[in-house]
């Protein structure tokens, strides 16, 4: 089975260079299964439109990360069914889900959302122990985890923690494609960060001359994302159907 995961999707040219480039994407690589992340589509959040403007693009499912519910509006959505999951380790009563599970021509294919805790959100519970206790209660022949986190540190420690656990494990969040993707020891895809899908000619998606100016220590206008020479970023999985397990994967940049 080939998954194909995408990285962040960042403002107006990251949600433009998906609509224009992943249905023929997905033909080009045979994908079976597209994961995208969402959370950066206004900037900060996701809205209704721009999720389903990703699942109208070819996305089979949306994960999200520490904006999650940055826009308010997207919280009915959450718990309408929609297939699209916010970190599993927040709060229990906070709208929607963290897991995804579905039937892939008979295999049963699982997506796990996880939110790191260095330097991020500080109400989110121990995502080593979330999976866990997940994976103890889960059943399924694929399962892959979006581990939506700040330090390479932690990324890291939860691909060891998960191999030969999971399927995959990848990083998103920081929004700078890392080139350590390789299959761990025990065969777990793994990748430190898939990348952004946005404005290559940024800081991290924001207007580069904003980043200079605030790293500066000047006050200066909110943060607006850039729109030039945008690309779409992610990584290619080729899962074992027999054995869960993860056969190779690369990273790709499509402009």
């Amino acid at each position: 089975m080939r998954i194909l995961a995408v990285g962040d999707v960042c403002g107006p040219g990251g949600l433009d260079i998906l609509e224009r480039k992943l249905r023929g994407l997905r033909r080009l690589e045979e994908i079976d299964f597209a994961i995208v992340n969402g959370e950066n589509a206004s900037g900060r959040g996701l809205t209704p439109k721009q999720a389903q403007a990703m699942l109208d693009a070819g996305a089979d499912l949306i994960t999200l990360g520490n904006h999650s519910f940055d826009q308010r509006s997207i919280c009915d959505f959450l718990d309408d069914g929609a297939p699209i999951i916010r970190p599993l380790n927040l709060a229990p009563q906070l709208p929607g889900r963290g897991v995804y599970q579905t039937d892939w021509n008979g295999i049963e294919l699982c997506v796990v959302n996880l939110l790191g805790r260095l330097n991020l959100d500080f109400r989110a519970a121990d995502p080593f122990e979330a999976a866990d206790r997940l994976l103890k209660e889960q059943k399924a022949d694929i399962i892959l985890v979006d581990f939506h986190a700040e330090t390479t540190s932690e990324k890291k420690a939860l691909g060891y923690f998960l191999d030969g656990r999971v399927s995959a494990v990848y990083g998103t969040h920081t929004h700078v494609q890392t080139a350590d993707d390789h299959v761990l020891p025990k065969g777990t895809g793994y990748v430190t960060d898939i990348g952004m899908t946005g404005a290559m000619e940024s800081v991290i998606g924001v207007k580069y001359e904003q980043s200079v100016a605030y790293f500066r220590g000047g006050l200066g206008p909110r943060f607006e994302p850039s729109q030039l020479d945008c690309a779409l970023q992610g990584a290619i999985f080729d899962i074992d159907e027999k054995t869960g397990l993860c056969r190779g994967l690369r990273r790709i940049t499509v402009r």
